[in-house]
């Protein structure tokens, strides 16, 4: 096989790989699903509460983080 038929044949083998994976790049944008906003159905059995933030939260992280740190 000539060098010129390979280079070709290599050429548009990676042009084919490369148009297949732009195209397999391509994802759909977020978008709404519905027209009302306020429109959020909750799972059965599942009634909507305020649930109150915990005041030992931030100690936690400040452990955590202070956990991270390498002893010197």
């Amino acid at each position: 096989m000539k060098l010129e038929i390979a280079r070709g044949l290599f050429f548009v083998s990676a042009l084919g790989v490369a148009s297949l994976a732009a195209a397999a790049w391509h994802e759909p944008g977020p978008q709404v699903l519905t027209s009302d906003p306020e429109h959020c159905p909750l799972p059965r059995g599942q009634a909507a509460k305020v649930v109150q933030p915990d005041g030992d939260l931030l100690l936690l992280l400040f452990g955590l983080s202070q956990g991270l740190r390498g002893q010197s």
